[in-house]
């Protein structure tokens, strides 16, 4: 009795200790659960779609998965109810823990000495998502405090919302919206009853149930899951019946990795700071084109392989919007054999002679003519290193040149002679405001070989470059992207795109894309069936570097710009590969998928042009002794004023002295060199009717040559050229005559009839 008291007051120590235990432990349950581990962030997977939906590649978040987050109104509402029915069927009446599956856990752990039964809530899931670490009796007991911690900060469905997006169903798959993706390629949205409970059955056991290894056991987890949700009266008998019969069709788990260079150029353009913020970037690219441009690009790169010729780069560009629609950096990104993770559109090389509509078009700007007459003869120039003089691609020489006949047959000594008009550094910083920032070593580094391409540029900057021209001298920085995501599908800014600007007159412009778009005017150089000579109007350059290390071929419609460069990058040389013959097939054939569907448009003319006939050897205005005139395009104010002092009336008069319209007509007579007597052609089956056309061409005496040449078919006139050889004429299935009449005083002196069949 005598120790009683003491007793009394260690009995009420513990009593008072044990109450504010407990009252203290029911105040940490209203401890705030920290924020940040509920962001989803770290957890996101970034995503990059084309312009129309089409994953191109999937950045793994930092726990090395894909995710995308989603909420309750974009899941499939049966996929709630089987996730529920197989995890937690009480998740909608306990506090965070099932008092009962605890206890009953309990014993099951004890009596094993080990953790087989876990008895974890839909809560307690999601705790150890966000709460990593060992499984363990204390970790347990963390677990379930923090699961009370949750459910007293968010609701229910908050709670859904997080668990749905974060637990694992394998193979790197966060979230349901990954999964759904990953195995049945559908939003979460869109899964039917058997599809949500076969991916409700995943998280259990990810590994041991993975459906590409074990889709037995997936699907007997699942029909588990389906009876259990029957059971509980979630779904009726009939529902349960048709998602048992439904056949699963699973996805490839094949990993997307499209677009691949394109892809890493839009990731290194992106601080990697800002990466957890973004969930998907919607792209310009449209991946249906580059996919068939791949393809030709191959089959293309295979006829020339005995060239030496492995690689190409592509760029394609929609002229409105300035959006890279194709981006091709190599034949095989994953070939090491090629050097193939090199970005050849990006890369800067040499670009040959796909720089000089850009000296051309700042001399139309500044006072020179397409008329304007050059002297194309071996000259030295002086340059910083010496004497420098340049050759022809042709190694010949051709006296005086129109600016026209120079641009269109890209003659190297005429190029030269106009930077002297318009000064090396006014061309240098022209062609930077163009966009060539690459070129950054300064004027006279280059010196005048500067518009021969002995800089080094990329592919895209001279797709930049030339759809500036196509859209009238007006620049604009190529866009790759077309918006940004976080996580919650909110849009996030971009950064605001540089203001467009003027380059070049609108009339300049389009001056240089008349030349590049004229078949005539290169035929000299190329010839008339070149690879640049399209059924629709297109405006092309092309290029070779020195020793034939780098061939390029760029061009536009009034829709699109493409640009083309093939080679090597282990800088081997082609064998005698030209701009013309290496990339220009494959620049072509480009153009007609672009233009597949209906032929481009005519190049939109502007104001302050106008157009004047004259002589097509001294660019004046014409005479009675001119052997011919041609019509020419100026800017308003620079049209010629002289009149051709080359030709005189009396030289004409001594041409044709002494002949009536008879004698004429018995001295010189034309003749029809295509088609040749008897020829047969058939229409193609594949190719669009109205890019199916022949072009007649005639040899015409000089005497002749000036007058109006007329071209006949089975006894009607079809048209009438003045001082060409040529005309074309749209095939047609039948049998037909074809003869040339040229008019000559009251008479007409004509060809021989040609006969020709064209078949269907």
């Amino acid at each position: 009795m005598k120790h009683g008291p003491k007793c009394c007051r260690a009995a009420s120590w513990i009593t008072a200790g044990a109450i504010v235990l407990c009252f203290g432990l029911s105040l940490s349950f209203y401890l705030p659960f920290p924020q940040s581990r509920l962001r989803p962030g770290p957890v996101i997977s970034m995503r990059l779609l084309d312009r129309n939906g089409v994953l191109l590649r999937e950045v793994l978040s930092s726990r090395e998965g894909r995710c995308s987050w989603v909420d309750l109104s974009s899941v499939s509402p049966t996929l709630l109810k089987v996730t529920v029915a197989a995890e937690d069927r009480h998740f909608f009446t306990h506090p965070g823990v099932n008092p009962a599956a605890v206890l009953r856990a309990f014993f099951q752990n004890v009596t094993s000495g080990r953790i087989v039964s876990g008895a974890s809530t839909i809560s307690q899931q999601l705790v150890r998502n966000l709460v990593h670490g060992r499984r363990t009796i204390p970790s347990k007991i963390l677990e379930a405090w923090n699961a009370l911690r949750i459910e007293k900060k968010l609701t229910k469905q908050d709670i859904l919302v997080q668990y749905l997006n974060r637990i694992s169903y394998g193979n790197q798959a966060f979230g349901i919206s990954a999964a759904a993706r990953l195995y049945f390629d559908k939003k979460a949205g869109d899964l039917s009853l058997a599809e949500s409970a076969f991916l409700a059955g995943l998280p259990r056991s990810p590994s041991a149930l993975n459906p590409f290894r074990n889709e037995a056991g997936a699907v007997s987890r699942q029909r588990e899951i389906l009876h259990r949700t029957a059971r509980l009266g979630w779904i009726t008998a009939e529902e349960l019946d048709r998602a048992l019969m439904e056949p699963l069709g699973l996805s490839s788990s094949r990993d997307t990795f499209k677009a691949p260079h394109f892809c890493d150029s839009i990731l290194q353009a992106i601080d990697t700071s800002r990466w957890t913020s973004i969930s998907e970037i919607h792209t310009t690219l449209n991946f249906d084109l580059q996919s068939r441009i791949e393809r030709l690009t191959d089959n293309h790169l295979a006829m020339l392989e005995e060239k030496n010729i492995t690689n190409a780069a592509i760029v394609v560009l929609d002229n409105r919007t300035a959006e890279v629609r194709v981006l091709i950096g190599s034949r095989n990104f994953f070939d090491d054999r090629i050097n193939g993770q090199v970005n050849g559109a990006l890369s800067l090389r040499q670009p040959g002679s796909t720089l000089k509509p850009f000296t051309y078009g700042l001399a139309l700007d500044s006072g020179l003519t397409a008329a304007s007459l050059l002297l194309d003869d071996e000259i030295q120039f002086q340059t910083p290193t010496g004497g420098y003089i340049p050759r022809n691609y042709d190694r010949k020489f051709h006296g005086l040149v129109r600016i026209r006949t120079a641009l269109a047959c890209s003659y190297n000594v005429p190029a030269v002679s106009v930077i002297e008009h318009i000064g090396l550094e006014r061309l240098y910083l022209f062609l930077h405001s163009a966009g060539f920032t690459s070129l950054s070593r300064g004027p006279e580094h280059y010196g005048v070989g500067l518009t021969l391409g002995n800089g080094e540029v990329s592919l895209l900057e001279l797709a930049q470059a030339y759809s500036a021209l196509a859209r009238g001298g007006n620049f604009a920085p190529v866009q790759t992207i077309l918006s940004l995501w976080d996580p919650f599908q909110n849009a996030l800014p971009l950064s605001p795109a540089p203001a467009r600007k003027t380059i070049l007159s609108p009339q300049a412009a389009y001056l240089l894309t008349h030349i590049l778009s004229d078949n005539d005017a290169r035929i000299p150089a190329f010839g008339y069936h070149s690879p640049l000579h399209l059924p629709f109007p297109c405006a092309a350059k092309t290029g070779t570097s020195k020793d034939y290390r780098d061939n390029w071929t760029v061009g536009y419609t009034k829709r699109y710009t493409v640009g083309v460069w093939v080679g090597n990058f282990d800088a081997s040389p082609m064998h005698n590969v030209s701009g013309i013959t290496g990339c220009g097939p494959l620049f072509r054939d480009i153009m007609l998928l672009l233009h597949r569907e209906s032929p481009a448009d005519s190049f939109s003319r502007p104001n302050g042009l106008t157009t004047a006939s004259v002589c097509p050897v001294s660019g004046n205005l014409t005479t009675d002794g001119c052997p011919g005139s041609m019509e020419e395009i100026f800017i308003q104010g620079t049209e010629p004023a002289d009149f051709c002092r080359t030709h005189t009336l009396s030289e004409q008069k001594i041409i044709t002295a002494g002949m009536n319209s008879t004698s004429l007509e018995r001295s010189v007579s034309p003749r029809i060199r295509f088609p040749v007597h008897g020829d047969i052609f058939k229409l193609d089956p594949v190719l669009r009717k109205d890019y199916q056309a022949l072009v007649f061409r005639a040899l015409i005496p000089e005497p002749l040559r000036g007058y109006p040449v007329e071209w006949w078919i089975n006894g009607q006139k079809i048209g009438e050229t003045l001082s060409s050889a040529s005309a074309p004429w749209k095939l047609e299935p039948g049998s037909y005559s074809l003869q040339i009449r040229i008019p000559a005083g009251e008479k007409y002196i004509t060809s021989r009839m040609v006969h020709f069949t064209v078949l269907s």
